[in-house]
């Protein structure tokens, strides 16, 4: 995994990395509505982000980073599901190598939250 310093980008390569993985995965009636849910949380994690990015007020950025961080746990979730399914290992080590980056994009994301809502108090305190 590509471990950009540029979290727009960051998380877009892991959106990226996700739908190639979830194209792999074997398709069952068991394994597609883990795959959607997962292909839908993992994605949501970057588009946040850029919402995040252009948000109206600190307020606003901050309830879209409190989001990404939500989408990134979810995203843990399904991607623990799913590796239960799969047998290939190639793809059970992507599985275990994609988790590990929603781990921290979700660790990246709680730290910007409480940074801004430590921000947030402190503007609130002045007034």
């Amino acid at each position: 995994m590509n471990r950009t310093y540029d979290l727009e980008e960051r998380a877009a390569s892991f959106s990226k990395e996700l739908i190639t993985f979830l194209k792999a995965c074997p398709k069952n009636e068991l394994t597609k509505p883990l795959i959607n849910q997962c292909l839908r949380s993992g994605t949501s994690i970057g588009a946040n982000y850029m919402e995040a990015n252009g948000a109206a007020s600190r307020k606003d950025f901050g309830n879209k980073i409190f989001i990404c961080k939500k989408e990134g746990k979810e995203t843990m979730y399904w991607l623990e599901l799913i590796g239960m399914t799969i047998r290939n290992d190639l793809l059970k080590e992507k599985c275990r190598k994609l988790w590990q980056e929603a781990k921290e994009l979700t660790l990246i994301f709680s730290k910007i939250g409480a940074s801004t809502k430590n921000r947030l108090k402190n503007l609130d305190s002045k007034n």
